[in-house]
């Protein structure tokens, strides 16, 4: 089966009371958008991603730089901007099944994703549910006084997305049916037969206003974890010096079985000491070959990669650079730019300090550089 994904970010975030719009908050650096995007992607069921924008936040969602989406503006309700990115499916080719989600709701697992996708196998729409459980009011207003009656829970549940759909039925649906249309998708159909409703998730909470989004904070800072990276290497005649990347010109350069960067390699180790993931020689051993000579710049992308299939992803990462010369403040952005890229995170996320011994000890006397890194990621699953 070929899904697309509708994202919709295209509301106005009246209740949220804020300048920048919900789909455009951020946890660890991740925009709420950025964050469904990463957890979808781990699904190569998704063929497609569409992101559903508001017009008047053109240039932020531009800014995200998320690749291989397609933008489209949205319309003046939830409806029309579904029926406007349904519009544009309908005439892409192998695909057949839709998944439409709404931004707000960024915290849905990868178990309840994957159970969605699999059980559109044998079904025409797949919805997650939750049960009522809190007691149920409704009040009644007559000519003399208000009065309150009790609801029976039994037949009542709340609906979730992602909600996962055959591509032709929901366009026709939304073509024809506007009309009928209330707060999401499923309130289309008038017969539910062999539509599959599933357990969704608590924690799959659909941020409304700031409270939410606070809430949502404290599942994530309980989700975070720390690691620590160091690694020294000898400075030697006839040697290139790479320092977070960046080849720095230098009669000495860094003795290493890679190219020696003692940088990028304590950021490496703190990642995986933070995802509980081993260290850098358990994963790439300095008794292979192929690892010979190899740039830091590959081995760290690998490991991101890696730990985004995890689930994790990098919240903050400080680095102390240990070296009499060269001096750091002289490369300081250059290096937080080239960590940033590499590590797919933003500039305001890494913090670097150049840092001497006073020289002391091998470092003082320019015989090795050393480096100390501390990074907390965020599983996110």
């Amino acid at each position: 089966m070929s899904f697309s994904l509708i994202i919709l970010a295209g509301g106005n975030s009246h209740r949220f009371r804020s300048k920048v719009g919900k789909p455009y908050q951020k946890l660890a650096g991740k925009s709420l958008i950025e964050l469904n995007v990463i957890k979808a992607r781990k699904f190569k069921q998704i063929k497609k991603i569409i992101i559903v924008y508001n017009k008047k936040d053109a240039k932020r969602v531009k800014s995200l730089k998320i690749k291989n989406v397609k933008l489209i503006n949205g319309g003046i309700n939830r409806q029309q901007s579904t029926y406007n990115a349904l519009k544009y499916l309908k005439n892409q080719k192998r695909i057949s099944k839709v998944l439409i989600h709404d931004v707000a709701r960024p915290n849905f697992s990868s178990k309840l994703f994957g159970s969605i996708i699999k059980n559109m196998k044998n079904s025409r729409a797949v919805i997650p549910k939750i049960r009522v459980q809190d007691a149920i009011k409704q009040i009644f207003d007559s000519s003399k006084h208000e009065y309150i009656v009790g609801k029976k829970r039994d037949n009542l549940f709340l609906t979730q997305t992602p909600q996962a759909f055959n591509l032709k039925e929901i366009y026709h649906l939304h073509k024809t049916n506007s009309g009928k249309y209330k707060d999401d998708d499923i309130s289309l159909y008038m017969d539910l037969n062999k539509v599959k409703f599933i357990e969704g998730e608590k924690s799959n909470l659909k941020i409304t206003e700031k409270s939410d989004f606070e809430n949502l904070k404290n599942i994530y800072k309980s989700k975070q974890s720390v690691g620590i990276g160091f690694d020294v290497h000898r400075l030697v005649p006839k040697r290139k010096l790479y320092l977070a990347g960046l080849k720095i010109k230098s009669k000495l350069g860094t003795l290493g079985h890679s190219d020696g960067d003692p940088v990028l390699h304590s950021v490496t180790d703190a990642i995986l000491g933070a995802c509980k993931m081993g260290d850098i020689g358990q994963m790439f051993s300095d008794k292979n070959k192929k690892f010979k000579n190899i740039r830091s710049t590959i081995l760290l992308q690998k490991v991101v990669e890696k730990i985004k299939f995890n689930s994790y992803f990098i919240n903050n990462i400080d680095i102390n650079i240990i070296t009499q010369t060269p001096k750091i403040k002289n490369y300081k952005n250059k290096m937080i730019n080239n960590i940033a890229k590499l590590c797919e995170i933003s500039k305001d996320q890494i913090n670097i300090k150049g840092k001497t011994t006073e020289k002391l000890g091998v470092i003082g006397k320019e015989k090795a550089i050393a480096c100390e890194v501390i990074c907390s990621v965020i599983k996110y699953d």
